[in-house]
């Protein structure tokens, strides 16, 4: 590990040096919205690619499907870009 960012081999190019980020992703909108912090994501510096792995894809689902259990609502400020 190299500055607390994991170093994997990209499932897209093959090529070693894919690194894993932790993003905030949003699903959703409106009073369905909802905000997943910490969301482990793989970026390739050789093809571009970024994307997210099965385990992550299924542990989202499940995040969702149990979201009123385990969601802490927080107010968010929201600008629309016009």
């Amino acid at each position: 590990m190299k500055n607390n960012l994991k170093i994997v081999r990209c499932d897209n190019c093959g090529k070693p040096g894919a690194k894993m980020h932790h993003v905030t992703r949003t699903y959703g909108k409106g009073k369905n919205l909802l905000l997943i912090e910490n969301v482990p994501v793989v970026r390739c510096p050789h093809c571009g690619e970024g994307y997210l792995t099965a385990q992550t894809l299924h542990e989202i689902d499940r995040l969702k499907r149990e979201r009123r259990a385990l969601a802490v609502e927080r107010p968010v400020e929201v600008l629309s870009y016009t």
